[in-house]
């Protein structure tokens, strides 16, 4: 099977997307975990696939690079809204479907996208895991929040890894952001991913988990955080005041597009 790819990118966050829109593809689990395995795949944290919607403008199936479904990816749905704008889905607004939520995108500049998230649930402080104090909040994937002032030289795989894997506190596993706080409205963050089983370039959902938990926490003063991530990129956080209405703004762009056998 001949399938044509797009590589993308969202700050750092990569991505092989595929538009299923004509022709569908039917992937397995090996097969995706090949295609994601860097050195001998076509490498990335994800596979994205653009599926036909029947209200919106696609649908947007994400598969973790382990090649097992996931749940929301915020930069993979900024790419998925980036790659429908280039390739003609959809205009500068999109609107789709994710994990039977409803997502609206729009492209603010060239190779810059703003998404809407759903609403934050499930705020847990002030808990231990594996002797570090933790926060939980799941921003459409679940995130756990530890706090550091040493953020360069953290052992993110070590305690990530045990963290993620703690099956007593989370069943499902969960990602792990290890934050430093750098301003008033400013935030640097290294991300687990759950799925990936590795530290990231960068995470959406898990910049936004960042963002909201350190102003409920009153550790920054604004609704508009800025947070930079592993690849040096700078992801938007901004939100209500309630948390109602939350948008992750940054980077989107297609590295290169080829022709994969499979």
């Amino acid at each position: 099977m001949q399938i044509n790819f797009a590589k993308m990118s969202g700050a750092g966050n990569d991505f092989i997307v595929i538009d299923t829109m004509q022709q569908p593809v039917n992937l397995t689990e090996p097969q995706i975990l090949s295609l994601c395995t860097r050195r001998t795949g076509i490498g990335a944290d994800g596979l994205i696939l653009i599926e036909p919607s029947e209200t919106l403008d696609f649908s947007m199936r994400y598969y973790n690079a382990d090649g097992k479904p996931g749940s929301m990816c915020g930069n993979g749905g900024r790419c998925a809204a980036y790659f429908a704008y280039t390739t003609g889905i959809s205009g500068k607004t999109a609107s789709f479907q994710a994990n039977g939520d409803h997502y609206n995108a729009w492209i603010t500049d060239i190779e810059c996208v703003k998404l809407k998230m759903t609403v934050p649930d499930d705020f847990r402080s002030n808990f231990y895991a594996n002797g570090f104090s933790c926060h939980f909040v799941n921003t459409g994937s679940p995130h756990t929040i530890i706090y550091t002032e040493e953020l360069d030289t953290f052992n993110v795989e070590n305690a990530g890894s045990a963290i993620r894997n703690n099956s007593t506190l989370f069943p499902e596993g969960t990602n792990v952001n290890f934050l430093e706080v750098t301003g008033p409205d400013t935030l640097s963050v290294r991300t687990f991913e759950r799925g990936v089983e590795a530290e990231t370039l960068a995470c959406g959902t898990g910049a936004v988990a960042a963002a909201l938990m350190s102003y409920k926490l009153e550790k920054v003063s604004s609704t508009s955080i800025r947070v930079t991530v592993r690849s040096g990129d700078t992801l938007h956080v901004d939100f209500s005041d309630d948390m109602k209405e939350v948008f992750l703004s940054g980077p989107a762009k297609v590295v290169y597009t080829g022709t994969v056998n499979v």
